[in-house]
């Protein structure tokens, strides 16, 4: 079994703690958390011993799993890559790109697994798609969600809508050739409402909306590509397929036929809702980590996969100082 700890109590943290005490493939040896009054609470409230000392911690472990908040993301996964432990870390993976890519270095030289913890990945609605999505010609992901006073010190991109633009970047197999992006802040001093466009060298396009400021919640990606339409609901974990084909024979009487006109034949339209699994998407994407670390496999999710996601928030983040630096009020 591989021995795991893990940083930080907070609420994430705390379903962690549970979640890795019912995976066999770890042995949970205990937690860190700076403020001792609230270890100790949490060691009584789940049964796992608190460390005193961090490198205590990670000293009597084989991986680290790092659920603070994201300033100490980077100081934390540096403790663990010198010292050559696994990591399971939280997106965003660091606070700057910077910090992501000296990571990368260290964990190369150490020559550990990585694993960053974007969650939608895992999500059964996303995993049903995803093998019906060939090749994205045009996305558009909506993350909406009501206004709730954590999370504001950073902005929406980070917050909110940096799990679909890791989401797209797995979908699509293709360099970034633009990014177009506006916001408002409405409540915090960053933006609370977003909207980007991100041009790709294939001609696929991404039109992403975060906000957190709805008066609903909605995390919904529609997926157009030839012959297919793909609709995601991670919220709801439901999935649609539409596909086209090209009739030939006897039409299918179940199936809508359109007709394309004089000399480009007909097509069907065919209806499908794969099955999607219930699943709860933190314990698969931990367990998968244990499942790259036993077979040294990169896993799902890699250190790479984290800094790209990075990489474009922050580009993004500095469209956005531009579009609002240049309005004249």
């Amino acid at each position: 079994m591989l021995k795991i700890g893990v940083l930080g109590t907070g609420h994430l943290g705390k379903i962690h703690l549970r979640l890795l005490k019912e995976i066999e493939a770890f042995e949970l040896v205990g937690f860190y958390d700076l403020n001792k009054e609230v270890s100790e609470k949490v060691s009584e409230e789940i049964g796992i011993p608190f460390f005193e000392n961090l490198d205590d911690l990670i000293d009597a472990c084989d991986a680290i799993d790092i659920v603070t908040p994201t300033l100490s993301h980077y100081d934390c996964a540096v403790k663990a890559l010198k010292k050559s432990k696994h990591v399971f870390i939280e997106k965003p993976i660091t606070s700057t790109v910077e910090e992501a890519k000296d990571l990368i270095g260290l964990a190369e030289e150490a020559r550990v697994q990585v694993q960053v913890g974007h969650v939608e990945r895992f999500n059964p609605a996303f995993t049903a798609a995803q093998p019906y999505c060939d090749q994205p010609m045009f996305i558009e992901c909506h993350r909406l969600a009501q206004f709730n006073p954590r999370g504001t010190d950073v902005s929406v991109v980070l917050d909110l809508m940096i799990h679909d633009i890791d989401i797209i970047l797995s979908l699509v197999k293709s360099n970034i050739k633009k990014i177009s992006a506006s916001g408002v802040a409405v409540v915090s001093d960053t933006p609370d409402i977003t909207n980007t466009r991100i041009e790709f060298d294939n001609g696929c396009v991404a039109n992403l909306t975060a906000s957190r400021i709805s008066l609903k919640n909605m995390r919904k990606t529609r997926v157009f590509q030839r012959d297919a339409y793909i609709s995601i609901d991670f919220l709801e974990k439901e999935a649609e397929i539409v596909r086209l084909s090209n009739v030939v024979g006897e039409p299918d009487p179940l199936a809508v036929t359109i007709d394309l006109g004089k000399d480009k034949g007909s097509k069907q339209i065919y209806f499908e809702k794969p099955s999607v699994e219930p699943n709860n998407a933190i314990k698969d994407e931990l367990t998968a980590f244990a499942h790259a670390i036993n077979t040294n496999t990169v896993p799902p999710v890699s250190i790479h996969d984290g800094y790209n996601a990075l990489d474009v928030a922050h580009k993004i983040i500095e469209k956005l100082k531009m579009t609002n630096e240049s309005i004249v009020i």
